[in-house]
């Protein structure tokens, strides 16, 4: 694991809301807004960002955790801004808070998770569970 990012760096990160995004559960749509699914997908690539950048070709990450408080909606059509932030490693786990925005507002806050591993390590514990 290369070692890049420090406490407070940031990167950012943007997604257009589009009609495929909304909330919706078994072909009923629920809210013509973005979904949670949507957004934690597109936050775990914002924060997946610095792994990139940190992995070895024998490395990869692997989520440990995500959180989203929503705070606003984000519509079909609006353009949603992503801060992450390093917030500390954890040994070979990065934690990171971010903030989503539309324009000036607060759509969503919170934290991820990710562990690098070995590739073959994560094999390992993924074939325990077969």
């Amino acid at each position: 694991m290369k070692k890049l990012y420090k406490t407070g760096d940031k990167k950012q990160y943007a997604f257009t809301v589009e009609a495929q995004d909304v909330a919706r559960f078994h072909g009923e749509t629920v809210h013509e807004v973005c979904s949670t699914f949507v957004l934690a997908r597109e936050v775990e690539w914002s924060t997946r960002l610095f792994v990139l950048d940190m992995t070895e070709s024998d490395e990869e990450g692997v989520g440990t955790m995500l959180e989203i408080k929503h705070k606003s909606p984000a519509f079909v059509g609006e353009t949603v801004h992503i801060e992450a932030e390093v917030e500390r490693f954890e040994n070979n786990e990065l934690i990171c808070n971010y903030a989503a925005m539309v324009q000036d507002r607060l759509v969503a806050v919170g934290q991820t998770g990710q562990k690098i591993l070995k590739k073959d390590k994560i094999k390992e514990i993924f074939s325990t569970f077969k």
